[in-house]
């Protein structure tokens, strides 16, 4: 039995075709966000540690960061100098940060269709650990990281750390 319907599809069927091509284009195009969310995760698994080398392989040479309370820190070695002279200095105090469930979220960047970054975005909570007293919940604050992706690599190359607050405002 012959289906009539079928010569009626062939048009219908090639403009669906016709419009794929840039949908496929699209799809084939890899979504960062589980690569800038993974390298999101050891970056501050380091810092929780206040592993300052491993931190340190984590940004641009000409990283540039910009807090709201500290003004900004440009270059490598200037943001790992500060961290190991302030955040990391002393073995005996040191902050834990924990992001907010439900604030973070990645945007790709992309130039012609191609990945070339992410925005990375959300809150998060810092708690102060001090030897031979309880964590306490000291404060929280927002973030956005320009991420970069350079011969397979992500790299933090902006940084903002802003809208710090008491621990009592989290939202």
């Amino acid at each position: 039995m012959k289906n009539r319907h079928v010569p009626a599809l062939v048009p219908l069927l090639m403009a669906l075709g016709l419009m794929a091509d840039p949908l496929c284009a699209e799809i084939g195009t890899p979504d960062p966000s589980a690569a800038v969310l993974e390298r999101d995760r050891l970056f501050w698994k380091a810092y929780n540690a206040c592993d300052v080398k491993t931190m340190g392989e984590f940004f641009t040479e000409d990283v540039e960061f910009y807090h709201d309370k500290g003004g900004p820190t440009l270059g490598l070695a200037s943001l790992v100098g500060s961290i190991k002279t302030n955040l990391c200095s002393n073995p005996n105090w040191r902050l834990r940060r924990e992001a907010v469930d439900g604030t973070i979220r990645v945007f790709p960047l992309k130039k012609d269709n191609v990945v070339y970054g992410a925005i990375l975005s959300g809150e998060h909570l810092f708690y102060v650990l001090e030897n031979g007293k309880p964590e306490s919940l000291d404060g929280r604050a927002r973030f956005t990281h320009l991420w970069l992706l350079k011969d397979g690599a992500w790299s933090m190359a902006r940084v903002f750390s802003y809208d710090h607050g008491p621990a009592s405002d989290v939202r």
